[in-house]
């Protein structure tokens, strides 16, 4: 599991433009199996906490619109000059926290790589 985490996270700051820091937690306990940052006074960890509760309130809509058969695929937060993007994973249990430079990131090529990923977490974890 952590070479998987390791290469991921390598893989994210090598080929993602405005890179800023990553986080992968399980949507349940809140606990981070992973995070990295380039940014020294950048916590993931603490980000990917109170993330936690945006994706679980998300989640409680869905469930209080009964919207039966809809799941949260991504969820993205715009900042002045950062983007935020919380990725669930196919199996709803875990989520991809990541920050980018808006000045520099290609949104494109930021999904596809986290869509890559994501479907890898749900069954390595």
């Amino acid at each position: 599991m952590s070479d998987f985490l390791t290469q991921f996270g390598e893989d994210l700051k090598k080929n993602v433009p405005g890179f800023i820091a990553v986080s992968v937690a399980e949507i349940a306990s809140g606990m981070s199996y992973y995070s990295q940052s380039v940014v020294a006074d950048f916590d993931p960890e603490l980000a990917s906490a109170y993330n936690l509760e945006v994706v679980k309130a998300k989640m409680n809509a869905i469930k209080a619109l009964n919207l039966q058969g809809q799941v949260v695929d991504n969820i993205m937060i715009t900042l002045s000059s950062q983007m935020h993007i919380i990725d669930v994973s196919d199996n709803q249990q875990y989520f991809i926290y990541l920050a980018v430079d808006s000045t520099k990131a290609n949104l494109g090529m930021t999904k596809s790589i986290l869509n890559k990923y994501k479907k890898e977490i749900a069954t390595k974890l």
